[in-house]
């Protein structure tokens, strides 16, 4: 069993994700969707994860209005709900391998649990045609207004989507919620509707809801669910391999059945991970040449920090402060594919950084080299990640 230490990972980290400064993307005009193909996806529940994550990886400055011609004009990167039902925002070549492999299975498990709900509640008679009704309804309103509308437009057009439901009941976080984002969701998750054009500007969290018929290219062919999920392996292993199987059944949250199934099909190698069995596509076993020294600023729940599981060979002593309770990954400075630190922006949109190790005089250089280059990108816009860790609540204070 060919063995795959340490070094080899972070160095296959820094070229393949686009991070070390001459592996970034290039080339005129810019060009986002090179980004996304690079890391399979991009995480997409934090708007502003996108443009930060672009950004980081692009040789030149990007304009925002360059990313958003990406999504919305060329539509060339997709937001959808996807693995482990979490936003992503995808390659539009990739839509179809994403929702048989993941996004069907999500579908059907929400819609599921949305009739339970109901039936729980005794809210309506007859749940399943009932919600059946309301799904048409909403689509056929969506077509009346030319494909498009948020969800205040679509609540007011269909009453029924104010029906409420009474979560946790009797507990101390019991809550009264619409159906609106849940059926939404399902709708989302099967693939008929697409999150479109924010409310507001590229930082907001709501979206235009557009049906998929007038959002997303017609060519693409469908794929079978097990021919998908192999796939999608694929494009894991390419981008984040040689890593443990568990890394891939927590970023797909498949079974690990399922994850057995598809790399068996793709006749992955097993390699020896410095102790911990992994496994790699069986053409991709050499040697990465020396990336060079480098250094990033990565957004909360960028692609790479969020990218395993098991995340000790790059974060190290080092979770406690930059991540969550829930897991969720906060802004985090990176040196030479390890994570030393974390960012963050005060007030007047001044980015503050903090190192958790000693890195020495030229690796600090670099790492200021980076923030100022942020702070340029950024020009003043101040961004608050969703989710909010530690490190970051503090600098920002």
């Amino acid at each position: 069993m060919q063995r795959i230490d340490v070094a080899e990972r972070r160095r296959r980290l820094a070229v393949r994700h686009g991070l070390a400064p001459r592996y970034r993307v290039g080339g005129a005009p810019p060009d986002p969707v090179q980004v996304a193909r690079k890391l399979v996806a991009l995480h997409g529940t934090d708007p502003a994860t996108v443009y930060l994550s672009v950004q980081a990886r692009m040789a030149d400055p990007v304009p925002v209005a360059a990313i958003e011609e990406s999504l919305y004009e060329r539509r060339d990167l997709i937001r959808m709900l996807a693995m482990r039902r979490t936003v992503f925002v995808v390659p539009a070549e990739s839509v179809p391998v994403v929702q048989a492999s993941a996004s069907d299975r999500i579908a059907a498990d929400q819609r599921a649990r949305l009739l339970r709900l109901l039936t729980e509640a005794g809210a309506v008679p007859q749940p399943e045609s009932w919600l059946a009704d309301v799904e048409r309804s909403v689509l056929g309103h969506l077509a009346a207004r030319g494909g498009t509308a948020t969800a205040a437009e679509l609540s007011a057009a269909e009453p029924r989507l104010k029906t409420t439901l009474v979560l946790a009941p009797g507990k101390s976080y019991q809550a009264t919620q619409a159906i609106t984002s849940r059926v939404l969701l399902v709708l989302a998750a099967q693939g008929r509707v697409v999150r479109g054009r924010p409310v507001g500007s590229w930082l907001s969290q709501q979206y235009r809801w557009v049906l998929a018929e007038h959002w997303l290219r017609d060519e693409a062919d469908e794929i079978g669910e097990v021919a998908a999920r192999a796939e999608l392996a694929r494009q894991w292993l390419a981008a984040f391999g040689p890593a443990p199987l568990s890394d891939l059944k927590w970023w797909t949250g498949w079974t690990m059945a399922q994850v057995r199934r598809a790399v068996g099909d793709l006749g992955a190698a097993e390699v020896d991970l410095g102790g911990t069995a992994g496994v790699a596509l069986p053409d991709d076993l050499g040697s990465i040449g020396d990336p060079g020294a480098w250094a990033a600023l990565l957004p909360a729940l960028d692609p790479t920090v969020m990218g395993w599981s098991e995340r000790s060979w790059f974060l190290g002593p080092h979770g406690k402060a930059l991540f969550d309770t829930n897991g969720n990954a906060g802004p985090t400075i990176w040196l030479n594919g390890r994570i030393v630190g974390g960012w963050a922006q005060r007030a007047d949109g001044e980015i503050a950084i903090r190192l958790l190790e000693d890195v020495g005089a030229e690796a600090l250089a670099l790492i200021e080299a980076e923030s100022q280059r942020l702070a340029a990108w950024l020009a003043g816009v101040r961004v608050i990640p969703r989710f909010r860790t530690p490190t970051e609540r503090e600098l920002s204070g």
